[in-house]
């Protein structure tokens, strides 16, 4: 009886847990319509270099709807031709090759990425607006693409490889040989004895590629050269992570960093003064937020970038989405509510997107307080257990909206995307 008694205490203490959970306090402001905009009429200063878009679920239709129209956005109104996914850096440039050259196909890009999440037709579609884009403009103004995740090998190692093999034979034979085990499907297998061997090689392959620049540049372009010694710099990177996995979060965030910076740094040199990054929002925020205790991308940009770093989050108050279920790595839909005072206060707005000006929303005494208070915003990963539904802290962060983002976009209601097999 006593342990009968014990579990209708605990369903009901996880009951009401989920009811207050769901449930918001804010209220909906009068007038909020002049504090939002549609996509396409957004506005971003002058000044900024990087725009970031956050997304809060990997899982949904809208948000990744919303890496195609914030860019065609930023193409049309910013001039930006640099779009920059957190995905694979050597997958990123399988997509680029079909953008600019017609290599393959869009659903092979896109498959290139190996994130089970970018399996959508929402990208596919994404990347054959991309490809008709191009087709239609002078080669000055076509858009680029890549990748700033460093978590695969397979197209970093095939393009490095194939690097050698016209600059040098015999490197190219060796190096070969030196990483034939790795792969996306045994890099998760490899001892930390062969790690640190890879590590190794690559560092020979970086010292090779510096000693003799002037030899290979008789046979290769500056530009191959570079993307070379960056191929061989992410695979150094996705070695490290193998090799610190007590710190694997943090340092992931730190070469999503690097890695961004070095592709506008590159772009720059082309003419490209702007760059797009699309990511999760735990990533894109400026407040490392997270009670992971891992500082963002976000926060790294912040200090590098200033007012020239833009952060643009996103948020939704009720969420059907897809994720890994229970780490099984099985995909199943979820169903939460997220409710807080900022997306309350536009909850009667009709529109189910639009995006919230924090320049303009500070002109309202009540939306500055609330934009200055901390909110529980929705941040959730591609891993998610239903328990989680029982704790806003298993599926939100709390931040501060202005410290953490320069605006917002709001979907009311979002639904799934299905990953095509």
């Amino acid at each position: 009886m006593t342990f009968l008694k014990s579990c209708f205490s605990l369903i009901a203490v996880l009951s009401l847990t989920v009811f207050i959970s769901g449930c918001g306090k804010g209220e909906a402001i009068d007038h909020a319509e002049e504090y939002i905009s549609s996509i396409d009429t957004m506005d971003i200063p002058d000044d900024v270099e990087v725009i970031g878009l956050g997304e809060a679920t990997h899982g949904n239709v809208e948000f990744q709807e919303l890496k195609q129209q914030v860019f065609e956005t930023l193409v049309i109104n910013e001039h930006v031709r640099v779009f920059v996914l957190e995905g694979d850096f050597g997958g990123g440039q399988q997509i680029n090759n079909y953008i600019l050259d017609g290599e393959g196909s869009a659903d092979a890009a896109v498959n290139s990425l190996d994130y089970p999440i970018y399996k959508t037709q929402q990208m596919i579609d994404l990347v054959e607006w991309m490809y008709d884009y191009n087709k239609s403009v002078q080669d000055e103004e076509k858009i680029r693409f890549y990748g700033n995740d460093m978590q695969r090998y397979d197209y970093s190692k095939k393009n490095l490889l194939d690097y050698f093999a016209v600059v040098d034979k015999e490197a190219a034979t060796k190096y070969s040989d030196q990483l034939k085990h790795v792969s996306n499907e045994t890099m998760r297998d490899l001892t930390t004895k062969q790690l640190e061997n890879v590590d190794k090689t690559i560092d020979h392959i970086l010292q090779d590629l510096q000693a003799n620049e002037a030899k290979y540049l008789e046979h290769s372009s500056a530009d191959e050269l570079a993307f070379a010694t960056a191929y061989a710099q992410n695979m150094k990177q996705r070695t490290q992570l193998f090799l610190s996995e007590e710190n694997y979060t943090n340092l992931r965030d730190q070469y999503l960093a690097e890695n961004l910076q070095w592709i506008m740094k590159y772009e720059k040199e082309r003419g490209n003064e702007k760059v797009f990054f699309s990511g999760h929002n735990g990533h894109v925020e400026k407040t490392s937020a997270s009670p992971a205790g891992y500082k963002s991308m976000g926060n790294y940009l912040d200090e590098v970038y200033g007012t020239k770093y833009f952060a643009i989050g996103t948020d939704f108050i009720n969420s059907e989405f897809q994720a890994k279920n229970d780490g099984s790595g099985n995909r199943k839909t979820f169903t939460v509510k997220n409710q807080h005072d900022l997306v309350d206060a536009f909850s009667e707005v009709k529109s189910n997107t639009f995006y919230v000006d924090f320049e303009k929303s500070r002109e309202s005494e009540e939306l500055s307080k609330i934009l200055s208070s901390k909110q529980k915003m929705a941040n959730i990963g591609d891993d998610f257990r239903s328990w989680y539904k029982l704790l806003k802290m298993f599926y939100t962060i709390e931040m501060v909206p202005d410290k953490a983002y320069d605006g917002l976009i709001i979907v009311k209601d979002a639904t799934p995307t299905k990953v095509i097999e």
